[in-house]
């Protein structure tokens, strides 16, 4: 070989190995696609005089992702910053807002809000009365605490005060609109300690005998005593409280390591929770042992409520014992409320009543007197704005009910009325949920007018959702329809607009952007048929956004629904690309996500819609290159929530036959090319598939648990242990059954995934147990991306790598019996 023609292999060799090394993105549109500016999303005043309309960024930058953090306690802490790095649910990365604008909804007077320049602006949150708002805003300096009035659209900043955000609650309206309850970093806290180059020694995890215990608590635990160091100086604060006449801070109780954090309505008395050494090693801060007190704004006293120890071993589904779901009455001055377990906190155990729900008043110097017990878990009180009444709502895991009641708490145990007692799977027959108004202390609670309270709901149907806004006669039972969205879009009644004539609403269409809209109720309709809205109503528009992406609006869909060979209902949304010619076959990808159901007759009910204005994402977006998208299958696992897993290869086989059998027989799908895609759970089915059908060409599958004997005390609803079910948990393994994967698979996992469920090992295993097999198999691991991925680099080279893998195995690939096996 010449030198030039050798110089040229080892030039091409580096170029395919940058390009190999560095981030990918997909072709145009594609790209302009992902990049299109998202729709605001509105955020109402508590009085129902402006908008919010929040502007976020689909997607952070890498170098935002990549901001070094530590782990500690389930939470992830970005140590130059002294700012939490993750969510609080841990599944995605602390975002920024791009900018908020205020709309007066009677005028449509729209007022930009000028933010600050250079930081990291957080979610904004109203004061009660509707006049300011207040947000975080990350900068190099730490976290700041901002106000904005919605008249002007100015904003300041609190001189002085850095926040500590490491736990949460870190800042909160004072039951009112003039002070603040906030937590701050202390001013004297110091240096960060260092991990020592050297450990002190091994590090040891100790297991106390107290019984099963579910594994899902155990994300990025503390390790050893510098962890635990570490812990207290990032998570230490001091109470304060805010005096916005002149933005003076006032320290209360001592510095410590506290976790939630609720002033009471009367705006003296301040509920929190100080976590308390030893600290575990194997549960996340969620379940370390605290003091629950009361503090006294005005006397500065201190009133300990419980000491709660480490809950360590909480059965799988279970709730630990002892006091728990503290809160605030909400039409009480000071008054807590807990609930208790009578159970043990395990659903295992039978028991006629489950909870007791306890309550006690300012001072909390007394006993605290029992005002409900349960039959299911406790799940929350609704008040009303007087008296003793309040729904209580409960659920049952063992039959996935749930249940609303009306109760008296001055007459525990007495006069419940069930409102209703249904399936928490049951969409078609769902009331909706209870509308709450603001009070002007900032609590929330029932909106009741003469006798009656207000429900809103998705309104599920057998052609889709069509969200409705109800008026619930608490006496009768009897339901009045106040709006119901018409079949041609998706309107969304959310809240008042002023008075209870007037409704805010959130209107779509598959060719409109979604916007505001103020719907005024007028007359009554004496011909409205049943179900439907008992009113004649006016619309009128607030906001104007317009479509960032029209050649989206190219692409068609429709609901399409089918059955199950056992005789199960399913369905799907089918997108067709833009330029479809009706009667041509096309590669497809399918999308699904399986979901647990106990009733046969509530899995196959339809929640979704083809009404909504989409904006493409993610696997959604190969749409644009020219595949059909089979979006959303219903993939049900059917069956007892005690042995459902049984039968779960069995039904995600029937589930994918179905699909694919209806894509096929609509004319729209070639059967020889079609792929399937899943996240998470959705990643597992993905690989279970290729291993146990011939369905599908290839696969992708993104940040999946394939080994589920890693996590042995439960998955999904599964709650049998490995060892009490192992065959079910090699079933439900894909990685039991690498050798049978036998169509190419894309593999691509969040390197810093903190979902114990799908760590972020379980992808490079599967990959090496399919290579190893002889199959092929590609892996992709996003550097700094937990479960959910945030940067647009890591999203955009996802897109591209799929397209790519598609393209080669499934659009373009050769019919299966030119297939080398």
């Amino acid at each position: 070989m010449s030198a030039m023609r050798c110089a040229s292999v080892l030039l091409s060799l580096v170029v395919s190995a940058t390009a190999q090394a560095g981030y990918l993105q997909p072709p145009e549109p594609l790209l302009s696609v992902m990049r299109a500016p998202t729709i605001p999303a509105p955020s109402r005043d508590p009085t129902g005089r402006y908008l919010l309309l929040v502007e976020q960024s689909r997607f952070p930058t890498i170098e935002r992702v990549a901001e070094p953090y530590i782990k500690l306690a389930g939470v992830r802490v970005e140590p130059r910053l002294h700012a939490r790095h993750d969510m609080s649910n841990g599944y995605g990365i602390r975002t920024c807002l791009d900018g908020f604008r205020v709309v007066e909804i009677a005028n449509r007077l729209e007022t930009a809000v000028a933010l600050p320049e250079g930081g990291c602006p957080g979610w904004p949150r109203w004061s009660p009365d509707g006049t300011q708002f207040l947000f975080t805003n990350t900068t190099d300096d730490g976290v700041q605490l901002w106000i904005g009035e919605a008249a002007t659209g100015r904003v300041r900043a609190i001189p002085g005060l850095k926040l500590n955000p490491i736990l949460g609650d870190e800042a909160a309206w004072l039951a009112g609109s003039e002070r603040l309850l906030v937590k701050r970093i202390p001013p004297d806290l110091g240096d960060a300690p260092t991990r020592p180059a050297v450990p002190a020694g091994p590090e040891i995890k100790d297991a106390d005998g107290e019984g099963e215990s579910s594994t899902y608590e155990a994300r990025d635990t503390l390790s050893n005593p510098a962890d635990e160091a570490l812990f207290d100086h990032y998570a230490r604060s001091q109470l304060a409280v805010v005096e916005l006449d002149d933005d003076s801070i006032v320290p209360f109780g001592a510095v410590g390591v506290h976790g939630d954090l609720f002033a009471a309505p009367d705006g003296r008395h301040v509920r929190v929770q100080t976590l308390k050494r030893p600290y575990s090693y194997v549960v996340t801060w969620k379940r370390f042992a605290f003091d629950l007190a009361v503090h006294d704004l005005e006397t500065g006293t201190r009133q300990l409520i419980a000491s709660v120890p480490a809950a360590e071993s909480v059965p799988v589904w279970g709730v630990p014992v002892g006091p728990r779901a503290f809160q605030w009455r909400a039409n009480e001055p000071a008054t807590l409320i807990w609930a208790e377990a009578l159970d043990g906190g395990d659903w295992k155990s039978d028991a006629a009543e489950r909870d007791r729900v306890l309550q006690l008043r300012a001072p909390f110097d007394g006993e605290p007197t029992e005002i409900a017990r349960t039959q299911q878990r406790f799940s929350d009180l609704s008040w009303f704005e007087t008296g003793s009444r309040a729904l209580l709502s409960q659920y049952d895991a063992n039959r996935r009910t749930q249940r609303l009641s009306l109760v008296d708490a001055a007459r525990p145990r007495r006069d419940e009325k069930v409102l209703w007692d249904l399936s928490w799977d049951e969409k078609y027959a769902d009331p909706g949920n209870p509308v709450m108004r603001n009070l002007p202390t900032g609590y929330a609670v029932l909106h009741e007018d003469a006798g009656a309270i207000f429900l809103r709901g998705q309104g599920a149907t057998p052609k889709g959702n069509r969200p409705f806004f109800d008026r619930f006669d608490l006496a009768s039972g009897n339901t009045e329809r106040l709006f119901r969205s018409d079949e041609d879009v998706l309107e969304t009644a959310f809240a008042f607009a002023g008075d209870t004539s007037r409704l805010l609403t959130w209107r779509q269409s598959p060719q409109d952007p979604p916007n505001a809209f103020v719907r005024t109720l007028g007359d009554r309709r004496p011909d409205a048929a049943a179900g439907e809205a008992a009113f004649a109503s006016s619309l009128q528009p607030i906001t104007a956004f317009k479509d960032p992406a029209p050649l989206v609006r190219e692409a068609k869909k429709r609901l399409v629904t089918y059955r199950r060979k056992d005789g199960v209902e399913l369905s799907f949304t089918l997108y067709t690309p833009p330029g479809y010619r009706e009667g041509e076959r096309l590669p497809a990808v399918l999308y699904a996500y399986p979901l647990d159901y106990a009733d046969p007759s509530q899995a196959g009910q339809i929640s979704g819609t083809d009404r909504n204005f989409v904006q493409l994402s993610g696997h959604q977006l190969l749409l644009l290159a020219g595949y059909a998208i089979i979006d959303n299958a219903a993939f049900p696992i059917v069956g007892d929530p005690k042995n459902a897993y049984d039968s779960y290869v069995e039904q995600l086989v029937a589930n994918a036959e179905a699909a694919v059998d209806k894509a096929v027989e609509l004319g729209v799908v070639d059967r020889d090319r079609i792929a399937v895609t899943g996240h998470s759970h959705g990643a597992l089915m993905a690989a279970n598939l290729l291993a146990h059908t011939d369905l599908f060409r290839a696969g992708a599958a993104t940040s999946g648990g394939y080994n589920k004997t890693l996590t042995p005390f439960g998955f999904q609803s599964e709650r049998r242990s490995y060892w009490a079910a192992p065959e079910v948990y090699a079933q439900a393994s894909a990685y039991h059954h690498a050798d049978k994967i036998d169509e190419p698979l894309l593999i691509v996992h969040g390197a810093d995934d903190a979902n114990p469920g799908t760590d972020s090992t379980q992808s490079p295993r599967l990959f090496q147990a399919i290579r190893g097999n002889g199959g092929v198999a590609r892996l992709v691991m996003l550097p700094f991306e937990p479960h959910w991925y945030t940067a647009r680099e890591s999203n955009e080279h996802v897109v591209a790598e799929q397209l790519r893998w598609f393209d080669r195995h499934v659009k373009n690939a050769p019919p299966r019996n030119q297939v080398r096996k």
